[in-house]
Parts: structure tokens; C-alpha cells; sequence
């Protein structure tokens, strides 16, 4: 073949490779319409399996590009658990089993052996092009090093776990130089592993909470069961997130899966909040009408972040929460609060217009369902369905928020919403009749309108809890009237 000719080739082989990399990956999806998802080139397929009362289960979808940034879904553990991450297309259609047959030798080696010659030339091909840009890339970032330490450019992990390094020094590190995504994987694992569990501070459908230790700092833990694998994966998916951070979301840490040998353990670590839920908080305490609005503010600001899509390379896909109530809000140290408990959340992706609903058995608090939740009418194909119902959630914590509200030495005992209407654990069609056929809303006290504060605080409470969902106000419209309302509190005193 001529010197032009063997260019030629190079460069076809080339051009297929670069193709190849960067078509979308289809992967083998049980929970997804026609079994099929699709995930970006640099993506993967996943497939595991756990044994879960004896029996093996299979779980397969896609992971983003964003997910396989740390590939903490893709490590296996011992003999509990399997994890696979594979990069082809529905190269994840095989059942894997925790204790595999050896495979059984099959005839046609000339096929084999024609497949071998047509790769390998190919594989080293694309090792030798990979080899190069890696050269390259190598020199370059010696060179900055060299000359000088760009402020932008990501903290290697070494630095991040320096001994005098806080908790709130690695989150700040990484907020500011790093995607705003959750620390490096190796990280999170060190700090997972070098936890000392204290304390149960709660419990749940998905396990337990648990306060630790962490070089002297306080964390809370929750340790999901292992039968409940698809909440914690969801959940860690959620807080790793681009651009999530935010005061009034509970700062995320770590996500481990910890293997003892004989049951798994899958780990959330973030930061712990000694007053607890609000539901606790209201249940111990009452508040100033200034700590009530601050306590509103902060839930209204972290649920408008959530929802709100930020455009961009270092943007952040809409999410709504899905099981908004008092008992997954955490009051800090300094009045305010912070929402908690993604595990049921979704995504909106814009650029193709898809909801990632996840794949979960849980659904959200009977309590606390929108009307078109409880009568099945909801349009889940629309995202702005999951937001209005998010808000109608709001307008019942802000029910159980306000009647704690001491104003003039005058508030009620805490109670839960429908208290007065539905049994102590209502079932769906409980709440149906009551919120569906009777229309009936928790009830909003006379003197109320003798306070400012309290009289807007329902006023709102009426708009979020509309049986027209169309007709609620927004997250970001709520923040902004208990801004407003913020501000003439403060120019009165």
C-alpha cells in the first residue's frame, strides 16, 4: 500500500473511532418505556445484582456522565452485591449472578481468531491516538504547574484531605473550584470509612440516622438497608448533582457502600443539625412571628433553588422534591432550615424535554399528596405537574409552622395537617374524600388577621393549596412575598 494510501486508512480508522465515542450509549432499562435508555458517549450502561431474602435481584439502567465522574455506582462488593459498568451498546443485557458457573468452552476458534486480527490492530491503534493526546495533555498541565498554580484549577485529593482540613473547608474547596457536584469519590470513601457512629437519632422507611464523628466534627449518617438499594443510589444521584449547593439544601458529603462480609451497608453522610426535623422542632418549641418568617423564608428560598433550571456549562437541571413535609425539613443552629430527603425527587431534562422519574418503589406521605395525586389525575409527562404539587406540600408545612407562631403570648398546640378530619395514618382513600370530594383545607384561625405576619402566612397558605394546581403560585413567587414581608418586619422595629 503507498505512503497517501496508508494515510488514508489511518485516517478512516480514525474518523470511525471519534464516531463511535461520541454516538449516544443505548443500555437495557427494566423500569423504562420499551426497556431501552439512553445515556451520553461517555456514559455507561449499569447492571447489578443483590440477594435480597436469599434471592438474587437484577437492577439495569443508564448512567450519565455526571454519575460516572466517580463511579461510585460501578464497585462491588464482596458476596452481597454486584456492580457492573459497561461502555457499549445494551451491553449490560446479561443476568449477573453472585456466584457465577465457569463458562463453558465454545467451538469456532478460526471466528476468535478472525475477530483478534481485526481488533487488535484497531485497539492499538486507538491506544497509540489516546497515548498521544495523553502526552500532550501531560506536558501542558507540567507546564502551568510550573509556572503557575491556577486558582481554578481542581484540588487534588491529597490537598482536600489535608489533617487540618474541616468539613466545611472540603465543602467550600469544592463549591468554589471544583463542578459544585459533591467531593472527589476517593474522598468521600476516606471520610465514610474513618466515621464513628454515635448515636440513632431517627428512624424510617429506608433504615436508619445515625450521629457521627469525623475528626471531632458532628455528621449525621443514613444508613439505608440494603433491600432499599435503588433510594440510597437515587438519593446520592440527586445530591451530586451540578450546582445543587445551596443554605437551604442539606449540605451533602459522602455516599459509600460499605461491605462487612456479610450484609451491605449503603452510607449518606451530610451535615447534622441538632435541632432535627421541624416536625420535632414544633413539636418542642413555639416561634417569634420573626422566627416563623425567617423559618418560612429559608424553606420557600431551598425549594425555589431546587426548582429553578440554571442555564449553562455549569448548569443545573430543574428538580422537584416529591415528599415535601415537616419531618423532611432540618432547622439549623441559626433559625434557619434546610430541605432534606431527595430520595423520591425528580429531574427535568431540557434539552431533550424527559422527566427522570426514578425507579422506586416508595411513593410520597399520604398526609401531605396534592388533590391530583390522590385522585390519580396528575400529568406526569409535564414537570410543572411534580412542581405544582411540591407547592400544595408547602402550603400544609406552613400551616403546621404558623399555628406555632407566638404573637402576643397567643399560638396552638402543634398539630399535623387533617388532624381533626382523617385517622392518625390516613390511607389514600382517606385523604381523598376529605381533600378530593369534600374539598375541605386545614383550618385557618380568626385571629390570624390581627397580625400581619400570620395574615399573609395564610394568604398564602390559600394560594398553594388551590384544587387548581394551574392556579398556585410558584416557588420563586412565595420566596419573594415573604421577602417583602421580611423587610417591613424589620423596618417596623
Amino acid at each position: 500500500m503507498t505512503r497517501p494510501g496508508k494515510q488514508c486508512f489511518q485516517a478512516a480508522l480514525i474518523f470511525l473511532t471519534v464516531a463511535q465515542l461520541t454516538a449516544g450509549l443505548k443500555c437495557v432499562c427494566q423500569l423504562c418505556a420499551n426497556n431501552t435508555c439512553e445515556t451520553a458517549a461517555d456514559g455507561a450502561c449499569w447492571n447489578s445484582v443483590m440477594l435480597i431474602d436469599g434471592k438474587e435481584e437484577a437492577v439495569k439502567s443508564c448512567l450519565s456522565p455526571s454519575e460516572m465522574k466517580g463511579q461510585v455506582f460501578c464497585y462491588s462488593s464482596r458476596n452481597v452485591s454486584k456492580r457492573n459498568c459497561c461502555f457499549t451498546d445494551f451491553c449490560n443485557n446479561e443476568t449477573l449472578h453472585l456466584y457465577p458457573e465457569r463458562p463453558s468452552e465454545e467451538p469456532g476458534w478460526s471466528r476468535l481468531q478472525l475477530i483478534v486480527v481485526i481488533l487488535v490492530p484497531s485497539c492499538l491503534l486507538c491506544v497509540g491516538i489516546l497515548l498521544g493526546v495523553f502526552v500532550v495533555q501531560g506536558h501542558r498541565c507540567a507546564y502551568r504547574r510550573s509556572h503557575k498554580q491556577d486558582p481554578e484549577e481542581p484540588l487534588d485529593d491529597q490537598m482536600l484531605m489535608s489533617p487540618d482540613k474541616s468539613l466545611k473547608d472540603l465543602i467550600y474547596d469544592m463549591s468554589t473550584s471544583g463542578s459544585g457536584s459533591g467531593l472527589p469519590l476517593l474522598v468521600q470513601r476516606t471520610i465514610a470509612r474513618t466515621i464513628v457512629l454515635q448515636e440513632t437519632i431517627g428512624k424510617g422507611r429506608y433504615g436508619e440516622v445515625w450521629r457521627g464523628k469525623w475528626r471531632g466534627e458532628d455528621v449525621a449518617v443514613k444508613i439505608f438497608s440494603s433491600r432499599d438499594e435503588r433510594s440510597w443510589f437515587r438519593e446520592a444521584e440527586i445530591y451530586q448533582t451540578v450546582m445543587l449547593r445551596h443554605e437551604n439544601i442539606l449540605g451533602f458529603i459522602a455516599a459509600d457502600n460499605k461491605d462487612n462480609g456479610s450484609w451491605t451497608q449503603l452510607w449518606l453522610v451530610s451535615e447534622y443539625h441538632e435541632h432535627g426535623s421541624l416536625y420535632d422542632y414544633l413539636n418542642r418549641h413555639t416561634v417569634s412571628v420573626e422566627g416563623m418568617i425567617i423559618l418560612a423564608l429559608s424553606i420557600a428560598s431551598g425549594l425555589a433553588h431546587l426548582h429553578m433550571e440554571i442555564i449553562g456549562t455549569q448548569g443545573k437541571p430543574a428538580i422537584a422534591h416529591r415528599d415535601l413535609k415537616s419531618k423532611n425539613v432540618l432547622v439549623k443552629k441559626n433559625g434557619t432550615a434546610v430541605i432534606a430527603d431527595l430520595g423520591l425527587a425528580v429531574k427535568l431534562d431540557s434539552s431533550t424535554n424527559t422527566i427522570d422519574i426514578p425507579s422506586n418503589h416508595r411513593v410520597g406521605t399520604k398526609r401531605y399528596m396534592a388533590p391530583e395525586i390522590l385522585d390519580e389525575t396528575i400529568n406526569i409527562n409535564t414537570f410543572e405537574s411534580f412542581k405544582r404539587a411540591d407547592i400544595y406540600s408547602l402550603g400544609l408545612v406552613f400551616w403546621e409552622l404558623a399555628r406555632r407562631c407566638s404573637d402576643r403570648g397567643l399560638h396552638e398546640d402543634f398539630q399535623l395537617p387533617y388532624y381533626d378530619m382523617v385517622p392518625s395514618d390516613p390511607s389514600v382513600e382517606d385523604m381523598r374524600k376529605v381533600v378530593c370530594d369534600q374539598k375541605l383545607r386545614p383550618s385557618i384561625p380568626n385571629q390570624w388577621q390581627s397580625c400581619e405576619a400570620l395574615r399573609v402566612m395564610g394568604k398564602l397558605m390559600r394560594e398553594c393549596w388551590y384544587a387548581n394546581s394551574a392556579a398556585r403560585l410558584t416557588a420563586l413567587r412565595v420566596k419573594k412575598t415573604l421577602s417583602q414581608l421580611s423587610v417591613i418586619k424589620d423596618i417596623k422595629e
